[in-house]
């Protein structure tokens, strides 16, 4: 078998060869939404970007050609990433693997590193006096001290060692005065002082000297930091319901984002495509929609393949909590409603009205991916989920999702225009804002905080309430509107900090592009806080980036995807606004990308 993809402007040419006759031959792959053929073949379902196209009978030594184009118009390919993935044919014989474009980035030789002038540390501190001479490093410091056994872990995981089994002298000191994760260093040739408020300042304090040991190749200047954050929300998103990352992959993450001061993972395990985390409330969820592809509930969308996936027991829950607690990092869970359900409809039957004849289809493509709050089934269903998954994790905070509620959901259900009459309510936001400060309330009552993506703002009511944590994504508009309304608020700007867009506008770079190209300097360009929202700079709690896994087809495609850019992210979160312009990020990228070498994770290498 042969297979090759090439854009042409709108359409996407693709050329199928074959060393043997197939009778009855379907060509199964998938693209970013909804398509079709323009020739070549016959289109006989359609599931979101995932599409089947009949193809006559093929001879052997055949070479078929098949043109492609999205069904909307807006959709224009960019690079690579929106070529066909996990392409593969199904025959009168079987089932046969087409062979897979080359994805994710091509990587070439880095560029010369600018100079690189100054202290070189990511997030660079709050303050530092530089003086005179440098402290030898080399070997590694001496403590007495076990606050810092996890920095020594994180040395040994990342091939940063020696860190703690050297001469030079490291002295901690407690001072309660110090803010919450703030830490104090005095450097000097003849030790190091390390002042903390708490065990996560002190961490911090210690990751400041691991990441200096090795920019600074085991000589460190001398003089003092002193540190904090500016925010306590530093986050990073990993969307493992598109792609199933293996456990070690999420945890060599948390281990990347602790060397740069990053506390919060939000682990994104439901979407349309699956629901992967093993629950005992609702077993058929996750064990009907762990894997996607030939013969599932659902197929293979998003390089989904032949076959694919994988679920996250609590084992495997508990490797990952046991990791975070070590790195100081607080594990977010989410769950997806009341749209991108397709998946949980697929699963559990009997959580859409039997009267809906409306045809909502979700922006990439899905039909019947929302979730029917007039439906006492769907609330049985619910909360007991939502208990159980935020029972898991520490933090006892549950992210319920709330994005993208397509265009006229719920608008042939007979039993929400019931429910609109009964509650007064007006419109789509207004029955969501209704259904998720249902859900939002219930978890309140349990101590539970929940969280929300912008839309679950929306409604005449208020949207969700509760003191919900709310999360910025379209922009920073939305976040300042729900600061506005008394919600606390994280800005993670699609448009800076989603770190699945493409790093620019070439062809074959990979990526998505509907929000921008981001490249390194635009991930620090821009203010949390923006003018003229200083009245509620107090209510904008935190920095995110995102990472959504659309474009997947491996674990280590994320890697080029997040690094350097994670640097980005982490000044914004942790320093003083404006600190670090986009020159001097590039700077400090080139002189820590020796640190990402020796870790072994691959970094973008474009100019």
């Amino acid at each position: 078998m042969s297979f090759d993809a090439a854009i042409e402007g709108r359409t996407i040419r693709c050329r199928i060869g074959t060393d043997r006759a197939l009778k009855a031959p379907v060509f199964c792959y998938s693209l970013m939404a909804a398509n079709r053929p323009m020739s070549g073949g016959v289109l006989v379902r359609s599931v979101a970007g995932y599409s089947e196209v009949a193809l006559p009978d093929l001879s052997a030594g055949a070479l078929h050609e098949v043109v492609l184009e999205h069904v909307d118009p807006e959709y224009r390919p960019r690079n690579r990433a929106w070529l066909p993935l996990g392409p593969y044919l199904r025959h009168a014989g079987g089932v046969d693997p087409l062979p897979p474009l080359p994805s994710g980035v091509i990587s070439g030789e880095a560029p010369e590193p600018p100079p690189c002038p100054g202290l070189r540390l990511v997030p660079p501190p709050q303050s530092w006096a530089a003086a005179t001479g440098v402290a030898d490093a080399r070997g590694g410091f001496s403590t007495r001290s076990h606050l810092l056994d996890g920095v020594e872990a994180l040395a040994g995981r990342l091939n940063l060692g020696p860190f703690l089994r050297g001469s030079l002298a490291l002295r901690l000191h407690h001072d309660p005065t110090l803010v919450a994760e703030g830490y104090r260093l005095e450097i000097g040739a003849a030790g190091v002082d390390l002042t903390h408020g708490d065990a996560t300042g002190a961490f911090y304090g210690g990751v400041t000297l691991l990441q200096l040991k090795a920019t600074h190749e085991g000589m460190i200047p001398c003089g003092a930091i002193e540190d904090a954050p500016r925010f306590g929300w530093r986050g990073q998103h990993l969307d493992c319901a598109r792609h199933f990352y293996r456990p070690e992959t999420i945890l060599r993450l948390m281990d990347l984002m602790a060397l740069f001061k990053l506390n919060r993972l939000h682990w994104h395990f439901a979407d349309d495509e699956a629901f992967r985390l093993e629950v005992d409330c609702l077993p058929d969820l996750w064990r009907k929609t762990a894997y996607r592809g030939e013969g599932e509930l659902v197929p293979g969308v998003f390089g989904g393949g032949i076959r694919s996936g994988g679920s996250y027991s609590k084992g495997d829950v508990a490797t990952v909590l046991e990791r975070s607690a070590a790195l100081h990092i607080g594990v977010l869970p989410e769950i997806e409603v009341p749209a991108h359900a397709f998946a949980f409809n697929q699963a559990v039957p009997g959580l859409r009205d039997p009267g809906d004849n409306g045809a909502e289809i979700s922006i990439q493509g899905y039909a019947q991916n929302v979730l029917n709050p007039a439906l006492e089934a769907t609330w049985d269903t619910l909360i007991p989920l939502a208990e159980e998954v935020a029972g898991l994790f520490p933090m006892r905070m549950l992210h319920l999702g709330c994005d993208e509620l397509p265009p006229g959901a719920w608008e042939g259900s007979p039993l929400v225009t019931a429910l609109k009459a009964r509650e007064g309510l007006a419109g789509r936001d207004e029955v969501q804002g209704w259904m998720m400060e249902r859900l939002a309330g219930h978890l309140a009552a349990r101590g539970i905080r929940p969280a929300a993506w912008e839309e679950a703002a929306k409604g005449a009511q208020g949207g969700i309430g509760h003191e919900a944590l709310m999360f910025s994504w379209t922009g920073q508009g939305p976040g300042i509107a729900a600061a506005r309304m008394g919600h606390d608020v994280v800005m993670c700007p699609a448009q800076k900090v989603y770190f699945d867009m493409a790093h620019t506008g070439d062809a074959d770079d990979w990526g998505a592009a509907w929000a921008a190209f981001v490249n390194l300097e635009e991930t620090v360009n821009w203010s949390p806080v923006p003018k003229g929202a200083e009245d509620v700079a107090h209510r904008i709690v935190g920095v995110q980036g995102c990472f959504w896994s659309e474009f997947t087809t491996a674990d280590a495609e994320i890697e080029p995807m997040i690094a350097p850019r994670i640097l980005g992210l982490a000044c914004k979160a942790w320093e003083p606004d404006g600190l670090t312009s986009g020159p001097r990020l590039r700077e400090l990228a080139g002189a820590l990308g020796p640190v990402f070498d020796t870790a072994g994770w691959t970094r973008h290498r474009t100019p």
